[in-house]
């Protein structure tokens, strides 16, 4: 789960997110607020979620992977300004995201007997703030004495488990921080460097598959098909979750004067549910309550599962058809002339 954070942050391209860093972050905001707003309401009162849980599940709809980004790549418009802006609402999202997932882990961790909001907010910005400026400074005096690809990646990996162990340390989640270790060295490591490709082999070839088959032991086939109580969550979630993330990119959209296809490529490339929606799921069935019983249970863990299918259908299909679009408009050549500027 570390590893997959730490690879979704890595392969974000901050070079676009700073070109439109304003842009991205009044979308980031919105993108997060609304379809959270939405879900916790209607998990609260209509799916009947105690709070925690519907914070975290609410968390789910507000999160966003740019698993159609390699569509807008081969389409060859990953310098358009509508994927620059999608790309730098990743980042506030899932930080967003992942801090509503922390704060409530933490409050549930064995040490949360006194749980203290304000001293866990300054132990987070400090060590946020730690791994932002001195593990890029480390890292890159460490890359100068040692130019073995394998003594690297070797290097990178205790980072990651440092940078998540120190965030457990101070009462978080460390999935927050393997994804700011991500950020943090993503200009340290190339995209086209040896380094980045044994990151990504190792990680498509080992970590993310056998961390989906952990994640299809613990459904309960026998429960999902036991009654439509599951099959409606999974719907309604559905639905809210991508009416959230495109009401968000029309509305941000209108607002900047886009037109309705550059609109409807930031809603294509923030729809998709992968990485963050995992890691709540996870981490919300492994916290037990009082009770003995699990905060997110069998059946929201299941109906997360169709969640990020669905966004993942939904998301691929309308990212392929704007991108095409796109394309036969001439947006590829004006993008190309942007980038050059």
């Amino acid at each position: 789960l570390y590893y997959i954070m730490f690879m979704a942050s890595l392969s974000m391209n901050l070079t676009d997110v700073m070109r439109h860093r304003y842009v991205a972050l009044s979308f980031g905001l919105i993108s997060f607020a609304l379809p959270f707003a939405l879900g916790l309401g209607v998990n609260g009162w209509g799916l009947g979620m105690s709070w925690p849980a519907g914070l975290l599940v609410a968390s789910m709809y507000a999160a966003h992977t740019l698993l159609t980004y390699p569509v807008v790549m081969r389409w060859g418009l990953s310098k358009h300004r509508s994927v620059g802006i999608a790309v730098g609402a990743t980042i506030i999202t899932n930080v967003l995201t992942l801090l509503v997932l922390a704060i409530v882990g933490g409050a549930y961790k064995p040490v949360g007997e006194g749980f203290n909001f304000f001293l866990l907010g300054a132990r987070l910005v400090g060590l946020s703030v730690g791994i932002v400026v001195v593990f890029p400074w480390i890292c890159r005096r460490f890359f100068r004495r040692f130019e073995d690809n394998v003594v690297q990646y070797i290097f990178v990996l205790i980072l990651v488990f440092l940078g998540a162990g120190l965030m457990e340390w101070v009462g978080m989640e460390g999935i927050l921080g393997a994804f700011l270790v991500g950020l943090a060295l993503n200009r340290e490591v190339p995209a086209a460097s040896p380094l980045m490709q044994r990151i990504e082999f190792v990680g498509n070839a080992l970590f993310i598959p056998y961390f989906l088959i952990g994640v299809g032991m613990i459904i309960n086939l026998r429960t999902l098909l036991s009654g439509w109580h599951i099959a409606a969550m999974a719907l309604a979630m559905i639905a809210i979750g991508t009416a959230g993330k495109l009401l968000a990119a029309q509305l941000v959209g209108r607002a900047l004067k886009l037109d309705a296809t550059e609109r409807n490529m930031v809603g294509g490339l923030s729809t998709a549910r992968a990485a963050s929606a995992l890691a709540i799921a996870m981490v919300g069935y492994e916290i037990i309550l009082p009770d003995g019983s699990h905060l997110l249970n069998e059946d929201v863990v299941g109906a997360a599962m169709m969640l990020i299918l669905g966004s993942c259908i939904i998301a691929s299909t309308l990212t392929e058809r704007v991108a095409r679009k796109l394309m036969l408009s001439g947006a590829t050549l004006r993008a190309n002339a942007e980038g050059e500027e």
